[in-house]
């Protein structure tokens, strides 16, 4: 009883409210909202705190502000960053017919008292846009939100937007971690209210988001505050953030995903796991998250360094958490979507279930079990929601969390290098000569392609098998001569004085015959997609050669012969002139949007709530 009067009091409050904000059209002002007795929410009075000066505080980057087709009060449609336009924006989630006090109307009021506030300064009535996004589409037509733009102020800059449908708002939600829930009346039944928690940003003109407010921290006046000191920082910077002005940018990752580029086929997705947009947002939220690891300090990304090539070209080998020693290198992700197995020794047939050999192994991220790495992902309050609404209402799971890993590694293609665009694009001055001389090299005297594949429509440089080429073989009866090394770090060495006495020697690594049990497959390893190859040193399971010309290298000398090894691997006798070349045309098999997908990283949150 007492929770129903409670409830009749708060939707009067608010339907005071609501019906004298939209008086606004027959020249009402926020300054006659004082009369009545706020709802109960700090944003509706006077703060019980001092106001910072603006300028006198940073606002650290919190994440890029990310994009979607929406329409707008007319039914025009138009994507959410034209929405925000070129500079400040301040973008609120709301509904129409919300009656929480704490929700929509706190939002309602606050941007409005801002508004006004703004239009009435010459020096930021031009600078700042304020947008309100419906997440009840369903309701919210075009013409709905057309009448809500009545709350906004002669002269201010307001956009009220809503999308075409449920499933077109759903990814924005994601993407902004705004989780929602319908409520049911006592028979079951929908209504019309949701459930939500109030998020308000604020976006540079980067698009990067620099503050969250909820209804406990939304006020008029620290939201002024917080726009004039991005004003004053971008006269200070003529850019972004300090330190952050151009470190990233995101870009359409599903885009990239379904347009590969020449020279790279369609993706290959089975037909009940198809990319959505919040599938590869929750995946990237989660492949930069520290937190995935058992100590929270080491991400997926910490391996799969986006500026090397996804790959770490520090080290020979990877290094885990507390610096754990792994004993072969981290693959590059680029075109991680069209390989067949993964893992060197090729253990793992699904991109899905790759992901977590990693997440559990000791040496690591150190996790003891799937259910530690899920409950820890369903303990923090930034992925509420997100799995729910990338994948129809399942929340995290063993399942969900390699759905989502591997949907944002699927997305990480990359073609239309120089190559492509003189073999497929028809783009004679695309290749140097140099590079020409590579490719028939490759294709020929060399017998690279014999493994790494060249088709016709379109190349993968890539047979899917496992080949002996001998880099992973060892001779029992090697003996080790001079001083005794030590390692250090992952692929370093240093030598110790010879009274130091004899080191262990690291166990063979025996590649497939460690998965199948059979000696046929000792020391076999699997044919790497040579794309962007020239960003991945160092090379080999092992990481044992530093440059592309020590790969040339090896291969020319015809690798280390012993019985098993492939039999394509043989003494080439290359000229000088002719191992360049090779090296030239491997160098052109760099994809066209490595710097876009490398800023996109960038742009992504770090999952470290510290």
């Amino acid at each position: 009883m007492k929770d129903r009067r409670r409830r009749r009091r708060l939707r009067s409050s608010v339907a005071v409210l609501l019906a004298t904000s939209l008086t606004a059209l027959v020249g009402v002002g926020v300054d006659d909202v004082a009369a009545t007795p706020p709802p109960p929410a700090p944003g509706y009075a006077a703060p019980e705190f001092e106001v910072p000066q603006p300028g006198t505080y940073l606002l650290p980057p919190l994440g890029h502000a990310a994009d979607a087709r929406v329409l707008d009060s007319s039914g025009a449609e138009l994507t959410l960053h034209e929405a925000f336009g070129a500079d400040i924006a301040v973008l609120a989630f709301i509904y129409t017919s919300c009656a929480e006090a704490g929700g929509c109307p706190l939002a309602h009021f606050v941007m409005r008292k801002v508004a006004q506030d703004v239009v009435a300064r010459e020096d930021l009535r031009a600078r700042v846009r304020f947008v309100s996004l419906s997440f009840d589409p369903g309701r919210d037509t075009p013409e709905e939100m057309a009448k809500l733009a009545g709350l906004a102020p002669p002269g201010a800059n307001w956009k009220f937007l809503t999308t075409r449908s449920e499933e077109a708002i759903r990814p924005i939600l994601a993407a902004y971690g705004q989780s929602i829930l319908r409520e049911r009346d006592a028979a079951g039944k929908l209504t019309s209210q949701i459930s939500h928690v109030l998020r308000v940003f604020l976006i540079d003109a980067d698009k990067t988001i620099r503050n969250i407010y909820s209804s406990a921290f939304l006020h008029s006046g620290t939201l002024l505050a917080d726009i004039e000191t991005l004003v004053m920082e971008r006269g200070r910077t003529g850019g972004g953030p300090t330190g952050h002005g151009d470190v990233g940018a995101a870009i359409d990752l599903l885009a990239n995903a379904e347009h590969p580029g020449l020279g790279l086929p369609p993706l290959p997705l089975a037909e009940h796991d198809h990319l959505t947009a919040a599938k590869v947002a929750l995946g990237r939220k989660l492949f930069y998250d520290r937190r995935l690891s058992r100590n929270g300090t080491f991400s997926c990304a910490m391996c799969h360094v986006p500026a090397q090539g996804f790959t770490s070209n520090e080290m020979a080998t990877a290094v885990g958490i507390e610096g754990r020693t792994v004993r072969r290198n981290a693959p590059t992700l680029y075109n991680v979507a069209y390989a067949e197995h993964f893992f060197h020794d090729a253990r793992e047939s699904r991109l899905e279930q790759q992901v977590w050999g990693p997440l559990l192994a000791f040496n690591e991220m150190g996790n003891p079990s799937v259910g530690h790495v899920v409950d820890r992902i369903g303990g923090h309050d930034d992925y509420a929601g997100l799995f729910e609404a990338a994948f129809d209402g399942r929340g995290p799971g063993m399942e969900t969390i390699g759905m989502a890993l591997a949907a944002y590694e699927r997305a990480l293609v990359s073609g239309s290098s120089a190559f492509d665009r003189w073999r497929y694009g028809g783009e004679e001055a695309a290749l140097t000569p140099e590079a020409k001389l590579g490719f028939e090299l490759f294709t020929g005297k060399g017998g690279c392609a014999g493994c790494h594949l060249v088709g016709e429509p379109y190349a993968l440089f890539t047979d899917h098998g496992l080949h002996d080429t001998g880099i992973g073989y060892r001779d029992p009866r090697e003996t080790r001569d001079g001083r005794p090394r030590m390692q250090i770090a992952p692929g370093e060495f240093v030598e110790l004085h010879p009274d130091a006495g004899a080191l262990p020697v690291p166990g063979a690594d025996l590649g497939r015959y460690e998965i199948s049990g059979d000696p046929a497959d000792r020391w076999k390893f699997k044919t790497p997609i040579l794309r962007n190859v020239a960003l991945t040193a160092p090379y080999m399971h092992d990481g044992s050669l530093p440059t592309l010309a020590a790969v040339v290298e090896y291969y020319d000398g015809g690798g280390r012969p012993h019985d098993g090894l492939d039999v394509r691997v043989r003494k080439l006798a290359l000229t000088t002139a002719e191992k360049s070349a090779l090296v030239a045309f491997l160098e052109s098999l760099t994809g066209s949007n490595v710097d876009a997908l490398v800023a996109d990283a960038l742009a992504a949150p770090i999952g470290d709530p510290r």
